[in-house]
């Protein structure tokens, strides 16, 4: 087992006047071949988007694409006739497939903050789609998010293309505590608070670790209530 803690400042950035996004993989601009991704994660992006602006629209294929909004509001339109307004508690994918154009914009009166993240899917030139769905993560424990994991059949928020990841999040109540996942590859981001990793010891917001073996280590939330998302990977 190998843990690998990335702090939240050696992210690369990009800042903007109506934009500050920090990446974990190389993204954009940005690129260093040692780090274009992890399993098969291969964006991770912490948006933070200001009030009565935002992505115009632009096209993507053959990814499916996940947004967890933690602040704020996003609305997306799209040019297969999708529309939503994406907001925290609501699980978003899209699934580019053999193309899409779409825009994010805030159309609040406060920034908006979301976590974008991109996998591959398992096919090709996919029919393009999209899902959103309420979550309940009243129960302090991982809930599914947005996975394509066989073991997630049937309890995931909405469903990706690609069986061999899954993405869950856990809201901490002050010194919570829940098990990773066990599995070859996980991803491990705090969100919101700050937790203690065994193993690793205390992680701040927007730190992030990625665990290649992981075997079911513990995180802990510090004295106030604590979000981390986390992807698994076969």
């Amino acid at each position: 087992m190998s843990i690998d803690v990335r702090r939240a400042a050696d992210r690369f950035e990009t800042s903007e006047d109506w934009l500050e996004s920090r990446h974990s993989f190389s993204f954009g601009p940005y690129y260093d071949p040692d780090n274009v991704g992890f399993g098969a994660l291969l964006v991770h992006n912490d948006e933070t988007v200001a009030p009565g602006t935002g992505f115009d629209t632009h096209p993507h294929q053959d990814l499916e694409i996940v947004t967890w909004v933690l602040r704020g509001a996003l609305v997306h339109q799209d040019s297969e006739g999708h529309s939503g307004v994406v907001y925290p508690g609501l699980a978003q994918r899209m699934s580019a497939g053999s193309g899409i154009r779409h825009s994010e914009k805030n159309d609040a009166g406060e920034p908006v903050r979301y976590i974008q993240m991109w996998v591959r899917p398992d096919e090709l030139d996919l029919t393009p789609s999209y899902q959103q769905a309420e979550v309940d993560l009243g129960s302090g424990e991982l809930t599914p998010i947005a996975s394509g994991l066989p073991k997630h059949a049937g309890t995931t928020a909405v469903k990706i293309n690609q069986r061999a990841a899954g993405m869950s999040v856990a809201r901490l109540p002050p010194y919570g505590v829940v098990e990773l996942p066990v599995a070859p590859y996980v991803h491990l981001f705090v969100a919101l608070g700050s937790v203690t990793l065994e193993g690793a010891g205390e992680l701040q917001e927007a730190d992030a670790v990625r665990i290649t073996g992981a075997d079911g280590q513990r995180v802990t939330a510090g004295a106030e209530p604590a979000e981390i998302l986390v992807w698994e990977m076969t």
